[in-house]
């Protein structure tokens, strides 16, 4: 039975002037623009069709703070899909708080890379298909990697970051998705630091590079600039799902629009 592929919005959420929560959407994960409220927004997702739901708490890491569960808990009043919930999440009662809150599944990344045991204790404690860990990669062009691809001519490999992309680590991520494979994730989500926001589609080798290497399923993100965007990240790379914002967010596309294209091209879907 063939699997069907899954199309995914996302809101990136971050606090306002007022401190109140907003969703925002940027390029390269800064100049940041005012979207929408994140519980209206998920509201609207819910009833379009949507197959997942995402929200991303884009600032929680970086600032040491806890994740807007008040707020994960009126957005999964208003889905009756699966919610994942990610940002600021580090210890075991995080993932468990949040759950609570009502999300199905967690996403991690700066506290996995700091400390791999946490995807390890999520999933015995909550099991496997709760723990998702999120991998903000960035290209770079140098001999310190260890997976590489051929980019325009050149050799590429592609380094997890954390604190929404701000910092480095110098760690591989195609090897650190083994590892989160093998510590007990149940889905990686893959994002292109370098593609996000730019609408000129998901970084295909990245995504291949991490399809390739587990048989974990594999969520596309950063750069969806329409349905084509799609179709080539399950074609091309392989991958089980396609995360999008902006081309949701401002009416370029509707979730049922999207489907429908991915479908007449033998794409199999929920329809």
């Amino acid at each position: 039975m063939t699997l069907t592929k899954r199309v995914i919005p996302c809101i990136d959420v971050d606090l306002d002037d007022d401190g109140n929560p907003a969703v925002y959407t940027g390029v390269n994960f800064e100049n940041l623009e005012y979207t929408g409220d994140p519980v209206e927004m998920a509201k609207l997702y819910n009833e379009a069709g949507a197959d997942e739901f995402v929200f991303l708490d884009i600032t929680a890491s970086a600032d040491g703070r806890e994740t807007m569960l008040d707020t994960v808990s009126r957005v999964a009043d208003e889905v009756f899909i699966p919610l994942t919930v990610g940002g600021g999440i580090r210890t075991r009662k995080d993932i468990k708080e949040t759950l609570r809150a009502g999300a199905d599944k967690v996403s991690i990344n700066t506290a996995a890379l700091s400390r791999p045991e946490l995807i390890t204790e999520g999933a015995a404690a909550f099991g496997n298909q709760c723990m998702v860990v999120s991998v903000d990669a960035r290209r770079r062009y140098d001999d310190a990697g260890e997976y590489y691809a051929e980019i325009d001519g050149e050799s590429c490999w592609f380094e997890c970051t954390v604190k929404g992309g701000r910092e480095g680590t110098g760690v591989d991520c195609v090897s650190w998705a083994e590892k989160a494979q093998s510590r007990g994730a149940g889905e990686l989500f893959v994002n292109s630091i370098d593609a996000d926001g730019t609408k000129d589609g998901y970084d295909i080798p990245l995504t291949r590079a991490v399809c390739e290497n587990v048989s974990t399923p594999v969520i596309a993100s950063s750069g969806c600039g329409g349905p084509a965007d799609m179709e080539e990240a399950f074609r091309e790379a392989g991958a089980d799902a396609a995360l999008a914002a902006s081309i949701f967010h401002f009416g370029e596309y509707t979730i049922e629009e999207t489907k429908a294209y991915l479908a007449e091209r033998e794409i199999p879907m929920r329809l």
